[in-house]
C-alpha cells in the first residue's frame, strides 16, 4: 500500500518520534537514576515523581484543551506546541544537576505542565489536518513510530548508562527535545496567523484569536 501523507501531518510525526524517541531512553533507567543519585532517593520518590507528572498532566489537559477552543486561529495551538514542548525539551538537562527529591518533583511539574500544552496543540492540529479517509492510517503511522522509536530507545539508554553513565543519557534527550522543535518551525508558511509579522511569536496577538479555524 502506498501511503501519501500531507506536509503538516509528516512535520508532526518527525517531531514526535524525535521527541518520544529522545525520552524512551529515559524510561528504562529513571528509577535507578533516582535511587542512585539523588540523596534519599528510592522506590517510593520515584514513584511518586511518576505520579506528579501523570496526574498533573491529565488534570490540565482538559481546561488547557478547552482553553484553545475557546479561541479561533490556529496559531493559538501552534504557540501552546511549540513553547509546551519547549519547555519539555529543559526538563532533562535538569536532570544532570538535580540531587534532592523536591527538585526532581518541580522538573516533573515543569515536564508535566509543557507536556500538556505540548500534547493539548499537537492533537488539535493533527487532527485538524489528517487526510480525509486515512484517519486511522495516519494515527497509526504516529503510533508505529513512536513505538519503534521508543522501543530501541529503551536499549541505547540502558546501554548507554552502563558504558558512560546517566549525564550523557539526558543531554542527548534534550538534545532530541530541542531538535524536535526546531523541526515544527518548518511549519512556520503552513499554520495561519503565526508568521504573518515575522517570526516573533505576540503574546496579546495570539490570544486574540483573529482567524477562523
Amino acid at each position: 500500500m502506498r501511503l501519501r501523507v500531507n506536509r503538516i501531518v509528516k512535520y508532526l510525526i518527525l517531531s514526535d518520534l524525535l521527541f518520544w524517541t529522545g525520552w524512551g531512553l529515559i524510561n528504562p533507567i529513571f528509577a535507578i537514576f533516582v535511587v542512585q543519585r539523588i540523596e534519599g532517593g528510592s522506590a517510593f520518590v520515584a514513584g511518586v515523581a511518576a505520579a506528579i507528572y501523570w496526574i498533573l498532566k491529565s488534570f490540565l489537559r482538559v481546561p488547557i484543551g478547552a482553553f484553545l477552543d475557546s479561541l479561533k486561529g490556529e496559531k493559538d495551538d501552534y504557540f501552546f506546541l511549540v513553547s509546551g514542548l519547549f519547555l519539555a525539551a529543559l526538563v532533562p538537562f535538569g536532570y544532570v544537576i538535580v540531587r534532592f527529591p523536591w527538585q526532581i518533583y518541580l522538573l516533573q511539574v515543569i515536564y508535566a505542565i509543557g507536556m500538556a500544552m505540548s500534547l493539548s496543540g499537537w492533537q488539535a492540529i493533527f487532527t485538524r489536518h489528517i487526510d480525509k479517509g486515512k484517519e486511522a492510517t495516519e494515527w497509526g503511522l504516529d503510533a508505529t513510530f513512536l513505538g519503534f522509536g521508543v522501543g530501541i530507545a529503551g536499549a541505547v539508554g540502558g546501554w548507554t548508562v552502563t558504558k558512560f553513565g546517566f549525564e550523557p543519557v539526558f543531554i542527548s534527550v534534550g538534545i532530541l527535545g530541542l531538535v524536535s522543535v526546531f523541526v515544527l518551525l518548518g511549519l512556520r508558511n503552513d499554520i495561519k496567523g503565526v508568521f504573518d509579522q515575522g517570526i516573533h511569536l505576540n503574546f496579546k496577538s495570539i490570544f486574540k484569536g483573529d482567524s477562523e479555524k
